[in-house]
């Protein structure tokens, strides 16, 4: 069977999963009325969650071109997100047009030419290295090193590490030609699907809080439940990668992790800035960047582990 009817068979699986959590849903309106908030909210997860594996499902079948666009608009989105947040000036703006107009858009262009030297320092390098210079150039030096900072670690998180996801393709993975779209299935079905996990089992047995200053509703209990929920996942999907089951539930534990790591990050900034979401776009999820923060930590490690051992590039 091909890449995209492994894919085709894997969305029926994720829309059965969500028809029943709808139905769930539905069920646990009617019982306890309309105006329960814990059931509103899980309602509004479930319908949001429709829309996005509608559109990754989409953006996965069209095959690169997708995955890329798709990425790309995310990356913008967030990066959006994160720059509100930031105190940025009119000296700013110089560096602000290249990070959204240059920077971004070359990136994605790099990723879809498959060329892995240049989009893996683009950023870190020249990037880094540019957007001071801008500032500097227009002369504004109050809290210049914070305001360069923020810019940067914003292309980092939003853009670079956003965008190992949709580097995934660029892998040349002996065996495995044509369906590297699948490992991107297998990434994001293992963060969300750890996500989900963790809420439930935080719902069901949480009691000890892991970091109540940074995310209260995070325990060690539904921590440990996601985590455990999310290998077994990674594990039952390995027929999606070119990894046994034991390599692929391995390998859904590091990013379980990193993914943990990345929520617990992007929760010390949001505090930082006095918000409880980054964003309002998505109901019951808040932003673009709420609903890619496990993603982000998770991407790059799993791109690079991915790279060394199992991929001739």
């Amino acid at each position: 069977m091909g890449a995209n009817g492994d894919l085709i068979w894997l969305l029926g699986g994720l829309f059965g999963v969500l028809l029943a959590a709808s139905a769930v849903g539905e069920g646990l309106r009617r019982a306890k009325g309309r105006n329960n908030p814990v059931v509103e909210n899980l309602i509004d997860r479930v319908n949001a969650w429709w829309v996005m594996v509608v559109v990754m499902g989409g953006a996965l079948i069209f095959g690169r071109t997708g995955v890329v666009v798709l990425f790309g608009l995310c990356s913008f989105a967030a990066l959006r997100e994160f720059v509100t947040l930031t105190d940025t000036r009119r000296a700013d703006h110089w560096a602000l047009m290249a990070a959204f107009f240059v920077v971004l858009p070359v990136q994605y262009v790099l990723v879809w030419h498959d060329w892995v030297g240049m989009y893996s320092v683009l950023i870190p390098v020249y990037a880094f290295l540019m957007l001071p210079i801008l500032t500097a150039l227009r002369g504004e030096t109050d809290r210049f090193l914070a305001r360069v900072a923020e810019l940067q670690w914003a292309l980092m998180i939003c853009v670079f590490c956003v965008s190992h996801v949709a580097a995934l393709l660029s892998l040349d993975i002996p065996g495995f030609e044509g369906r590297n779209v699948l490992l991107i299935a297998f990434l994001v079905v293992v963060v969300q699907g750890s996500d989900v996990a963790q809420y439930v089992w935080g719902k069901l047995l949480g009691k000890t809080k892991i970091a109540p200053k940074l995310s209260p509703s995070k325990t060690v209990e539904g921590f440990v439940g996601g985590a455990l929920t999310a290998v077994l996942i990674g594990a039952a999907l390995s027929w999606l990668t070119p990894f046994t089951p034991l390599q692929a539930g391995g390998m859904a534990l590091v990013i379980v992790l990193m993914g943990f790591f990345g929520g617990l990050v992007m929760s010390a900034i949001k505090r930082d800035r006095g918000v409880k979401d980054w964003g309002h776009l998505i109901a019951g999820h808040g932003g673009f960047i709420d609903r890619l923060d496990s993603v982000i930590f998770s991407a790059p490690i799993f791109f690079h582990l991915t790279r060394w051992y199992w991929s001739l590039t």
